[in-house]
């Protein structure tokens, strides 16, 4: 048997698919590799092959064998919260509800009056100016704070906890960032059961039949999902449209193309130093590509990789707002999709849509090659996004 391919891959564009990623790609769909903290897994690289296992009851998210379950980065993380999939199908359709399009409808105006704030304090700054630190961080906090009813004090606690519990080098950190989540996540429910109000939380706890470990779990699930991701996300599209001028005059000759915008920099994804996937364990021997999986092995799903394959996508690395996304894996697929999506898509276009209209001279601040990439956490991202105008 050949070498496990070790990961990560030097990630010489942050807005470009790996080198080393992109070349073990075009060997094929399944790899052994070894993670960064030295186990052995299966990467899955193949667009078919992503597809099909998202939406494939052979994977859980939790070690079907616990005592073998690893201690570290993103196998901790999908262990913990692999917890609150026992029963999926339910606790799903308890959420579907609340990210309605007549939900997200009632939102959006608050979205809006988030991001123009948010905006107008970015145009009085001297450039350059952090667009991550000015506009990526502070917004999904806030929107998730209005949304969940979750106090707006309490916005700088929830983000740093999240932040920790996605750290991947330190686990330690990891399980105490979780832990402070769900602390506060358990007394927010308590006070919601206590004070019900119009918000998600409340309406959740409301459902009935649904015990309180469920909703805790639900919640510190949507506090994790909504935050982190949306900042990193936010970071990718700006940039990318940014990174390639002519795309981002398209915006500003037709604001129409915004929504194809925000599904083509979502389907190039946030940038991730990991080169790993959406953590999962085989829960039986099963065969997909002629490779044979045992149970027990962790697989990693890399959407990633999978929209930037060239049997789904036509030159897959370069960035086009009218290209038919329709085979997107970002948001998952099937049962397992990401029930948060359409609130994702709803953010990301209020900032292009605003981005556009208030700065049309926005331009990035420094070259590509001088972006950086978040190695400590789970999801990656911008360390930094310097634009000027």
């Amino acid at each position: 048997m050949s070498t496990p391919a070790q990961l990560p891959f030097e990630q010489t564009n942050v807005l470009q698919l790996a080198p080393g990623l992109r070349t073990l790609q075009s060997q094929g769909a399944v790899h052994r590799v070894r993670t960064a903290e030295g186990d052995e897994a299966w990467l899955v690289t193949g667009h078919a092959q992503v597809a099909q296992l998202l939406d494939d009851d052979r994977l859980g998210r939790s070690n079907p064998d616990p005592e073998a379950a690893k201690d570290t980065g993103s196998a901790l993380l999908a262990n913990l919260l692999g917890d609150f999939a026992t029963d999926h199908a339910r606790l799903r359709a308890l959420l579907e509800p609340h990210f309605s399009p007549e939900r997200m409808a009632e939102l959006r105006p608050h979205v809006e009056k988030l991001t123009g704030r948010l905006l107008d304090e970015l145009a009085e700054q001297k450039t350059p100016v952090d667009l991550r630190r000015a506009l990526a961080l502070p917004l999904p906090i806030q929107v998730m704070c209005e949304w969940l009813g979750v106090p707006q004090e309490d916005k700088d606690k929830f983000g740093g906890w999240t932040q920790d519990a996605a750290n991947v080098g330190d686990p330690v950190r990891s399980k105490q960032g979780l832990g402070e989540l769900f602390g506060y996540c358990r007394q927010l429910v308590a006070d919601k059961r206590q004070n019900p109000g119009d918000d998600a939380i409340s309406r959740i706890c409301a459902s009935e039949g649904i015990t309180d470990n469920e909703v805790l779990g639900l919640t510190a699930l949507l506090l994790f999902g909504g935050y982190e991701t949306t900042v990193a996300r936010i970071g990718t599209c700006v940039s990318l449209l940014l990174a390639n001028p002519g795309q981002w005059q398209a915006l500003l000759d037709a604001p129409d193309l915004i929504p194809g915008a925000v599904e083509e920099t979502l389907r190039m994804s946030m940038p991730n130093p990991h080169n790993g996937g959406m953590p999962r364990y085989a829960l039986t021997d099963f065969e997909i590509d002629g490779v044979t999986i045992r149970t027990g092995d962790f697989v990693m799903l890399n959407i990633i990789a999978a929209n930037h394959d060239e049997t789904a996508f036509a030159d897959p690395g370069r960035i086009d707002i009218a290209r038919d996304t329709t085979d997107s894996l970002v948001f998952g697929r099937g049962a397992y999709s990401c029930v948060g999506a359409m609130m994702a898509r709803m953010q990301l276009q209020v900032v292009l849509t605003q981005l556009v209209a208030r700065f049309p001279t926005m331009r990035l601040a420094v070259g590509v090659e001088e972006l950086g990439l978040r190695h400590n956490t789970l999801i990656g991202g911008l360390i930094q996004l310097p634009v000027t105008w």
